[in-house]
């Protein structure tokens, strides 16, 4: 009898088992048959894929409406189940960022679950408002002023690379503080990337100087002992003195802060775009002053990208500001650790690069942005506080240069004045690189994507000087 018991029991959990995991049924809790497109799964691609998956995008298709998504249902559900998209690289042990896109265990089901299912559309009228950003829209919000290229800037098919400076006068009368900014490329087929970078007047006037000495207003330059132009691509010279561990050699960066590729003539930088790079939008009280009479300057780096142009094409790119209201208590300022003398051998595949900062002053950081081209392979940033103990901040295992993200920190770290910053790169030069131009060269830093850049960057915050006491109302608060 207790055996015929058990026997039932045991028939039981098997059906009771066979009904959860039936292939009827979805981590959700409904059927199958019920997850669709415009009720479950829009939703989660609006959210997490929307950004780069609209039309005229980087991505190879758009995910905003059930046609456009249905015929990559198969290849949708493999690239999520795998984890692979959306792209998000940090190893989750070191830091926690408000802008993370690795999809929820049950985001991932119930994507499986839609495409196991028959990959149904549901009812239209169930179908969530496109976001704003996917209509052409800014995703700061209505900007308080636009700035734009003044002309359109016309790209060829099989046309070189191409980095073109555009300025672009503020015409501010007094200095603004900028909470967010957002880059807009006119034509996202053509603009590789985009950074924009604050040009004092001081800076604009040593560019005119410098046109009336015979060279070109804008022109990008080469000092003649480390760089050299290649048409408009500013490249390392091969036979310059090789510095692999910028930790240990100054000269690996000159002693200079890097402001997009060494030259202290870009300025601040301001904003940028690239594929999965986000505005850069401050936190509250926090801003990035903008000094009055300021010209913003558009590095553009233009690729026709091996021939897939079939016609010429036109760019415009404007970028968006949002302005504080009043001076911060804080200012935020772009900072580096970057090392521009490295050498990648020819077929390398694990070659480590470093470079260092020291922290001049207390500062919080809020966000952190590693940059190297096709064969960037991991980049881990780390700090030393002044009682030697180390730490990791942040570790990309698997760098993408196709996802170029900022990680933004949920809580900004403080890091003590004298502290160190280090940024160690690795380098796959080798065949096993499928995205390797030529394994049988040496690299160097440069411009173009075939050549290779190592730059970590973080954007940091301290004190406005502009909402300091005054040492003489300090003085007088101390007297009473």
């Amino acid at each position: 009898m207790k055996k015929a018991i058990s026997i039932l029991f045991a028939a039981a959990c098997v059906a009771a088992l066979a009904f959860v995991f039936s292939p009827a049924t979805s981590a959700s809790g409904g059927n199958k048959k019920d997850v669709t497109f415009s009720k479950d799964v829009a939703p989660i691609f609006f959210k997490n894929c929307a950004e780069c998956h609209k039309p005229n995008d980087i991505a190879p298709m758009s995910l905003l409406t059930f046609k456009e998504a249905r015929p990559w249902a198969r290849s949708i559900k493999e690239k999520v189940a795998s984890r692979e998209m959306p792209p998000w690289s940090p190893d989750p042990h070191y830091g926690q960022f408000t802008n993370e896109k690795r999809l929820t265990d049950k985001e991932v089901e119930t994507i499986v679950a839609w495409v196991d299912g028959g990959a149904k559309e549901g009812n239209p009228k169930d179908l969530p408002p496109t976001p704003e950003f996917a209509r052409g829209g800014w995703s700061i919000g209505k900007p308080d002023a636009v700035l734009e290229m003044g002309e359109e800037w016309t790209i060829e098919p099989n046309a070189p690379d191409n980095y073109i400076n555009f300025f672009i006068p503020t015409n501010f009368k007094e200095d603004r503080w900028v909470q967010a900014a957002e880059i807009l490329p006119g034509n996202r087929r053509v603009v590789h990337h985009v950074i924009a970078f604050i040009q004092s007047p001081q800076m604009m006037a040593k560019r005119a100087e410098a046109a009336k000495a015979g060279g070109k207003f804008g022109a990008r330059v080469a000092d003649g002992k480390l760089f050299y132009l290649d048409g408009t691509l500013r490249r390392v010279k091969m036979d310059a003195p090789v510095v692999d561990d910028g930790c240990n050699q100054q000269q690996a960066t000159g002693g200079r802060r890097i402001g997009g590729g060494g030259d202290e003539n870009e300025g601040s930088l301001l904003a940028g775009y690239a594929p999965g790079l986000e505005p850069s939008v401050y936190p509250s009280g926090t801003a990035k002053r903008l000094p009055a009479g300021s010209t913003i300057m558009f590095q553009m780096h233009y690729s026709s990208f091996r021939g897939a142009l079939e016609k010429p094409e036109k760019d415009r790119t404007k970028v968006g500001l949002i302005f504080a209201k009043e001076p911060p208590d804080k200012m935020a300022v772009t900072f580096a650790a970057a090392n521009i003398m490295f050498k990648i051998p020819a077929g390398a595949d694990n070659h480590e690069v470093t470079a260092c900062q020291t922290v001049p002053r207390d500062v919080q950081v809020i966000n952190y942005m590693p940059h190297m081209h096709l064969r960037g392979k991991d980049m881990k940033y780390e700090i030393v506080y002044p009682d030697g103990r180390r730490e990791t901040l942040l570790w990309v295992p698997k760098f993408s240069f196709n996802w170029q993200a900022s990680y933004i920190l949920k809580n900004p770290l403080t890091i003590p004045k004298d502290s160190k910053f280090i940024v160690t790169a690795h380098y796959d030069n080798s065949k096993k690189n499928k995205y390797n131009p030529d394994s049988t060269k040496d690299v160097r830093w440069g411009d173009p994507t075939y050549d290779e850049m190592m730059i970590g960057w973080l954007d940091i915050v301290v004190d406005n000087p502009a909402k300091a006491a005054k040492p003489d109302a300090a003085a007088r608060s101390g007297q009473k």
